[in-house]
């Protein structure tokens, strides 16, 4: 690994504790103005100072975000579908030129392992981290699911082992049960978890706090963060348990109480 991808996964994550907070925003490229996000740069705003990266389009981060902006950004580069259609249908939507324009420290795109366009989003996984590869930036590898697919060890071990497999440098996939078999799937590819759609604040954390547990090195978390009650007393809550070791009760109190 060369010396600007080994310093962009570094901003990334942190090299003190090895671990990172990813705050997800990226939500609009195929559900449009979701709940949370309708003015993406009021919600976003007070969250930044406590995230480690920032997971967003380009044409959000352009709108919404100033450039003055400190934190490492993880740049959504694959689309081409919306809820309304057959979400695996994606394609490419975004040059390795404009990537570098915008500065990005990371590249990510969704795979959706046996769904309809299976092949077509490993060619699009294929294709940035080739182009990855070529300029030092590192690959944030999403392992998608389809609606009729069981989220369990043994899939998501199979999607993020086949990431790895075409050179994925990050790894992000949800959390199940035996979830320490998926991290070793990916060997020393790091693994963060996906936080989905919004459960109640304390399954969250629960969530969190078993993940980094059994393995992984951070979590991607948006809709369960900027749809709560108390954004940045979910997000501080979640970064206690990732960086700081804090366990569910802690967590929680930093949340009920910031």
């Amino acid at each position: 690994m060369n010396w600007g991808m080994k310093n962009r996964l570094s901003r990334i994550i942190s090299p003190k504790t090895g671990r990172c907070v990813m705050l997800a925003v990226d939500h609009g490229y195929f559900q449009g103005p979701t709940t949370g996000l309708k003015d993406l740069a009021k919600t976003v705003s007070p969250l930044l100072d406590f995230a480690d990266a920032l997971m967003i389009t380009r044409g959000a981060l352009r709108n919404w975000i100033a450039p003055e902006m400190d934190k490492p950004i993880i740049l959504r580069v694959s689309g081409g579908q919306s809820i309304l259609k057959e979400l695996s249908n994606e394609i490419i939507t975004t040059s390795i030129s404009d990537c570098i324009r915008i500065n990005a420290s990371s590249i990510t795109c969704s795979v959706y392992i046996g769904s309809e366009f299976e092949k077509q989003t490993i060619g699009n996984l294929s294709k940035i981290v080739n182009e990855g590869e070529n300029y030092g930036i590192p690959v944030l590898a999403v392992t998608a699911v389809g609606k009729e697919i069981a989220r369990d060890a043994r899939y998501l071990s199979l999607a993020s082992r086949m990431c790895v497999e075409l050179g994925a440098h990050m790894i992000k996939t949800y959390y199940c049960e035996n979830f320490k078999k998926v991290v070793q799937a990916c060997g020393n590819v790091p693994v963060v978890i996906a936080g989905g759609k919004k459960i109640e604040e304390k399954k969250a954390l629960e969530m969190a706090y078993h993940a980094i547990k059994d393995g992984a090195a951070g979590v991607d978390m948006g809709r369960n963060i900027f749809q709560s009650d108390n954004p940045v007393g979910m997000i501080k809550a979640v970064r206690a348990i990732v960086h700081n070791k804090a366990s569910v009760n802690e967590a929680f109190r930093i949340y009920k109480h910031t």
